[in-house]
C-alpha cells in the first residue's frame, strides 16, 4: 500500500516504523516527518494544518490510506476533505473530532450517553466561574475547553489555585481561544489509564492499555506536560475492567456521536480515572492516537496493524491483531526549559549500542546543514524498550535514556512507578 502519515513527532515515527515492519512492501510518506521518519519513509515538507497541500499530495502520490496523527488537522476537517474527494482516511471528521477539540462538547456527549465522568460546569464568564469555584469542595480541576497541546487541564488542590487558573484562562487568555470556554469539574480519586480503541464507528478493537505520566518531575511533581513517558500493558486493566470500559464508555459514546450526525472512524482514546472498585470515569477523550502512548503501545502489536487501520478507515468489520508477550516502557527526553520555554539548537548524541529491544523515536529533532542532529522542540526523543517483563523494560528504557546526551536534557527516572509498587507487594 501507499500510506501517508500526517504529523512530525514521535507518534508518527512509531507508526511509520510499525507499518513498515508490518509489511515491508509499503511505500510510506510522512508530512512533514522528522529525521527519524526519513530513515524509513519519504518526508514531505507540508505542515499538518495545510489541508490544501495535503489533499494535493494524496492525489500526487496516489495514496491508498492517509493516517492523521495530530488532533489539529482533524479538528480543521482534514478527514472530511479527503473523504469528500473519495479518499480513505483514518481519523474522524471535524464533528467527531470535537470530542477532543471541545471539552464542553465532550461533556454534553457523555451526559447524553450516560458515560461516567466527573460532575462539572462550563463557563465563558470569569465572574461566574469564580463564584462557582467559591462554592465548590477542594480539590477541583480547571480545564481549557479547546485544544491546548495537552497542557490545558490544571489540578487545583485549593480554591485559591482554581481561582488563579480560571482567571488565567478566561481573563488573561494564557491558552488563547482554547481557554475562552472553561470547564470546572470535581477531582476524581483513582489511578489514570489510557485506553485506545480503533473503531469503524460500530465496533471497537482495543490496543494494549497504557499509563501516561503527565508531570515533568519524578514522583508526579512539577508542571503538566504533553507526557513524559508511558508503559504498557497495565496490570489494573484486567479483562473485566476493559469489558466495562467498552460497554459503559466507548460504545455508548460512539452511538451518541452517530446520533448527533458525527459517525466516527479512527481511534477513540479514553483517558480514564479508574476508581479502586474498578469503576472507570472519563477524564477526557482524544480523537487520535496518543503521544507518548503510541510509542509504547504500537511496538507491542506483532501483526495485523495495517489491516486493522485500513478496515476502520473504510468502515469495514475489524480484524484481530497479534499482541506480543512482555511489556514496553517509554521514557521521554525533553529539552532544557520544557514545558514553558524549550531551548532549541543543542546537539544530540545517540549511541548506536543502546541495548536489546531499545528503539529511539524522534520527535523534536532536526538535522543541521552540517549533518548534526539538534533539538528542535520540547519533547525531543522517546526511548522505548521492549522486554519479557515490565522490570526489564523499565530498566532498559531508563539506562538508554541516561546514555543519550544533549545540553539541559530532562527526563523522568520513575516511569511506571505505580506498576513497580504493585509488583513489590
Amino acid at each position: 500500500m501507499r500510506l501517508l502519515i500526517i504529523g512530525g513527532g514521535g507518534r508518527e515515527h512509531a507508526l511509520a516504523l510499525a507499518l513498515a515492519a508490518d509489511d515491508p512492501s509499503h511505500h510510506i510518506y510522512v508530512a512533514p516527518g522528522n529525521p527519524g521518519t526519513a530513515a524509513v519513509a519519504t518526508n514531505l515538507p507540508i505542515p499538518p494544518d495545510d489541508l490544501d497541500r495535503i489533499a494535493d499530495a494524496v492525489d500526487a502520490h496516489a495514496i491508498d490510506l492517509t493516517l492523521v496523527g495530530p488532533e489539529l488537522p482533524l479538528a480543521l476537517g482534514l478527514a472530511d476533505r479527503l473523504r469528500a474527494e473519495g479518499r480513505t482516511v483514518f481519523g474522524p471528521g471535524a464533528n467527531g473530532a470535537r470530542i477532543e477539540a471541545s471539552k464542553a462538547f465532550a461533556k454534553e456527549v457523555m451526559h447524553a450517553a450516560g458515560v461516567p465522568t466527573a460532575r462539572s460546569r462550563t463557563f465563558t464568564d470569569a465572574g461566574a466561574a469564580l463564584a462557582y469555584i467559591d462554592s465548590h469542595a477542594e480539590p477541583l480541576v480547571v480545564k481549557a475547553s479547546g485544544l491546548a497541546a495537552g497542557k490545558g487541564a490544571i489540578v487545583c488542590l485549593t480554591r485559591d489555585e482554581a481561582r488563579h487558573a480560571a482567571r488565567a484562562m478566561l481573563s488573561e487568555r494564557i491558552f488563547g481561544d482554547a481557554g475562552s470556554v472553561v470547564v470546572v469539574e470535581e477531582f476524581l480519586e483513582g489511578e489514570e489509564l489510557s485506553v485506545l480503541a480503533v473503531t469503524n464507528g460500530r465496533e471497537v478493537r482495543l490496543l494494549p492499555a497504557a499509563q501516561d505520566h503527565k508531570r515533568l518531575l519524578d514522583g508526579d511533581h512539577g508542571p503538566n506536560t504533553g507526557g513524559m513517558g508511558a508503559y504498557a500493558p497495565v496490570s489494573i486493566a484486567t479483562p473485566a475492567v476493559l469489558r466495562r470500559v467498552t460497554d459503559s464508555v466507548l460504545l455508548p459514546t460512539l452511538r451518541e456521536l452517530e446520533r448527533r450526525g458525527a459517525p466516527y472512524r479512527g481511534v477513540l482514546y479514553a483517558g480514564l480515572m479508574l476508581h479502586p472498585d474498578g469503576t472507570p470515569n472519563v477524564v477526557e477523550f482524544n480523537c487520535r492516537l496518543g503521544d507518548p502512548e503510541t510509542q509504547v503501545v504500537v511496538p507491542l502489536i506483532a501483526s495485523g496493524l495495517t489491516a486493522l487501520l485500513d478496515a476502520a478507515a473504510r468502515g469495514e468489520p475489524l480484524p484481530t491483531i497479534g499482541i506480543r508477550a512482555g511489556a514496553a516502557v517509554t521514557t521521554i527526553l525533553a529539552a532544557a526549559g520544557y514545558p514553558d520555554h524549550p531551548v532549541k539548537g543543542d546537539v544530540i548524541s545517540i549511541p548506536t549500542d543502546l541495548g536489546p529491544g531499545v528503539t529511539v523515536y524522534h520527535a523534536g529533532t532536526q538535522l543541521r546543514d552540517d549533518g548534526a542532529l539538534v533539538v528542535n522542540g520540547g519533547r525531543v526523543l522517546a526511548v522505548t524498550a521492549l522486554a519479557a517483563t515490565f522490570d526489564e523494560a523499565r530498566q532498559r528504557s531508563r539506562a538508554a535514556a541516561e546514555r543519550i546526551t544533549f545540553e539541559g536534557k530532562q527526563f523522568r527516572r520513575d516511569i511506571g512507578w505505580r506498576e513497580q509498587v504493585r509488583g513489590e507487594r
